[in-house]
């Protein structure tokens, strides 16, 4: 065991320890004094240390036995999903809470993990043979679709997509066909550019059809980035105003805790989903360009673990997971530049929330469980944890 712990990966230690830093004095900054919010700071520094605990609780979990039950556990975490849509509380527009005592559960955060280990689990049985369209990569899309469904009615735009970005990410190395992968990111690009230009030039009808299902939180996400001439004050007013503390930032920023726009409440959630605009305002480009790097050195140490190991299983669960961080950076710091709709996705190991962070740590911990376990070939497992063989391609 304690040979084991030896493998345990130093630098993310380290990446997560100055992003923890990063998160606890960006969140004191925009919360101090605040009706409220005061003591943000402290809330977070607790969940750090249920994340730890976490983090430290997984990585003695073989990753190959998470494996083998994905299914279980994947059937669970659907339950889950349908019961929020019964019993969840609506926060920020979309229903997505379960509340016990004076805490909150996000199923939905937590489903992109479950999700992960059950398409790993399904990759790894088909034996490194190619993945046939009808038998292969439809029933992992209807099996991604299915929450997708699930929590896009639930008025959870972010972490629905977030749900197909993992499906392509684990599909794309999972030896799809390529032309396969050509056809789809055809269709892909098609469709997206067919939506955004039918919801530039037809804004109004389709304005019309999402207040008719009850959709209207959507317009005032994508006005803002697609339509901003049409927006209405309301639904500009916070990527607006982030947009103008970004800039003000300039290269070096305005100094700690004297970023005019976070301390006046001009931008709205900066100690949560608008993390990113305290860091660019008050740190300025250097700073925002620091924290990028700790998040690109963050991704390449988790590949070079999923190239080191010698199972099947590990390097599915770290893509899965590297590709379900690469869109919350994306989507989050995208939603705040102009690249990207404003959904509400936080910011990883940084934003303000227990649920999120739970996740990430835990997720982490998947990857050193990887690092730690995943030193043995398959036929050196114990029989408890042998994977059935892949059937054969037809």
């Amino acid at each position: 065991m304690l040979q084991k712990l030896k493998k345990i990966d130093g630098i993310i230690l380290v990446v997560l320890a100055l992003l923890m830093v990063v998160s606890i004095f960006s969140i004191y900054s925009v919360t101090h004094g605040r009706d409220g919010l005061d003591g943000s700071h402290i809330k977070m520094i607790k969940f750090y240390i249920l994340g730890i605990i976490a983090f430290t609780g997984i990585i003695f979990v073989d990753y190959r036995l998470l494996i083998k039950y994905a299914m279980y556990i994947y059937i669970i975490g659907i339950g889950v999903l349908v019961l929020v849509s019964f019993i969840g509380a609506e926060e920020n527009g979309a229903q997505g809470w379960i509340k016990f005592g004076g805490f909150s559960l996000q199923p939905a955060e937590l489903f992109k993990l479950i999700l992960i280990m059950f398409l790993a689990s399904v990759l790894v049985r088909k034996n490194k043979n190619r993945l046939l369209f009808w038998k292969d990569v439809v029933p992992l899309g209807m099996m991604a679709a299915l929450p997708f469904l699930i929590v896009i009615s639930q008025n959870d735009l972010g972490n629905a997509l977030s749900y197909i970005v993992i499906l392509f990410g684990l599909l794309w190395i999972g030896n799809i066909k390529f032309s396969h992968a050509l056809i789809g990111l055809l269709v892909i690009a098609s469709t997206a550019t067919a939506g955004i230009m039918s919801y530039i030039h037809y804004h109004d009808n389709i304005e019309k059809f999402f207040v008719g299902i009850g959709r209207e939180h959507w317009v005032e996400r994508f006005d803002p980035w697609l339509v901003p001439d049409k927006a209405t004050a309301k639904a500009s007013y916070h990527t607006k105003n982030a947009k103008l503390a970004i800039a003000s930032g300039g290269m070096s920023g305005e100094g700690y805790m004297k970023g005019s726009s976070v301390q006046t409440d001009r931008v709205p959630y900066t100690y949560s989903d608008s993390i990113f605009v305290q860091i660019a305002e008050e740190y300025g480009f250097v700073g925002s360009a620091l924290v990028l790097l700790l998040y690109f050195i963050l991704i390449h140490r988790m590949i070079l673990i999923a190239l080191e190991c010698k199972d099947r299983g590990g390097p599915f669960l770290i893509i899965g997971i590297v590709a379900m961080l690469l869109y919350q950076i994306f989507e989050n710091i995208g939603a705040f530049i102009g690249l990207m709709p404003l959904t509400g996705i936080t910011l990883p190991f940084i934003s303000f929330g227990g649920t999120s962070l739970m996740i990430n740590m835990a997720s982490i911990g998947l990857v050193m469980s990887v690092r730690l376990h995943g030193q043995e070939v398959e036929e050196d497992l114990p029989e408890p944890l042998a994977y059935p063989p892949a059937a054969k391609q037809s």
